[in-house]
């Protein structure tokens, strides 16, 4: 049983990764806060309070995490001023007493990584490194739960990622993960890579997708001119597609092919591979069924 004096916030709690978590931690013992911007939609669990704020009100989000010691900070939404959004949420924690933060980034998140939004979590990590608390940085890969998505109802998975490959990880390893290192306050200063235990090509993908579905699924490497042009009648601002086509040229560099065992070096359990994610998780795919 976890020590019950210790309150930790999790956000994103009506999200997969935060959802997750807050359940995990319920199941420990541990006393917690939920904030979401939208507290109706979060899990209501033994042991957590529910606190309204969102990352772009700084004063909701320090009145939220008043009290709190750790906190558990899932990136934001996509946005054009997310680095803003979350320095609010840091400032807040700070302002707040927090002691530290556990921050969700991304594996390839730099300066001059080619996935523009992990360029967000880079500038992210380097603020909360800045503002003097006490810090771990998880950094997930792309999700397993995204691969069936980006295929299209004509049965073709369509990205610029070459030939490159992508160690896909599932939300359930994420969370398992998380948990583990909100629990122990050993992980000062450190940052965790979590990947599946493989990497696969969009073409391998595919294959997979073939075999559960019964029906073919086909890759078609685009260029960037084509990239960019098929995504140009979606309803998005120019820094949403460019986000969208740069994590597939991610792929295509090799930034998001690093196989790593820290799954299983923070939860005792290797990380799940796609092919079993598939099997347990149909409805990730039923749409092209």
């Amino acid at each position: 049983m976890a020590d019950s004096s210790i309150t930790v916030a999790v956000t994103g709690g009506s999200g997969k990764v935060g959802g997750q978590v807050a359940h995990r931690l319920a199941g420990r013992g541990v006393v917690q806060r939920i904030v979401a911007p939208r507290p109706e939609r979060a899990p209501r669990l033994p042991g957590a309070e529910v606190a309204g704020a969102s990352y772009a009100d700084r004063h909701a989000m320090q009145r939220a995490l008043d009290g709190v010691d750790t906190l558990f900070l899932v990136s934001g939404r996509e946005a054009s001023d997310r680095v803003r959004q979350h320095a609010n949420a840091v400032d807040a924690a700070v302002a707040a007493g927090v002691e530290r933060i556990v921050y969700l980034s991304f594996v390839s998140a730099g300066p001059k990584a080619t996935f523009t939004f992990a360029r967000d979590h880079w500038h992210t990590e380097e603020y909360i490194r800045a503002r003097g608390v006490r810090f771990t940085f998880v950094r997930d890969n792309m999700y397993q739960a995204m691969l069936p998505s980006f295929v299209g109802e004509d049965g073709c998975l369509r990205a610029p990622a070459g030939t490159g490959a992508v160690a896909a990880v599932a939300h359930d390893d994420v969370a398992d993960a998380v948990t583990s290192v909100l629990l122990d306050e050993a992980h000062q200063a450190e940052s965790y890579e979590l990947t599946g235990p493989e990497a696969l090509t969009f073409a391998q993908i595919a294959k997979h997708l073939s075999e559960v579905t019964g029906r073919p699924i086909q890759y078609h490497p685009e260029t960037l001119e084509e990239a960019y042009l098929s995504r140009s009648t979606y309803d998005a601002h120019d820094w949403e597609v460019a986000g969208w086509v740069t994590s597939f040229q991610a792929i295509a560099t090799g930034e998001l092919a690093e196989v790593t065992d820290t799954v299983r070096v923070l939860t005792g359990h290797p990380s799940m591979d796609f092919r079993d994610y598939l099997d347990r998780c149909p409805q990730t795919y039923q749409h092209l069924v």
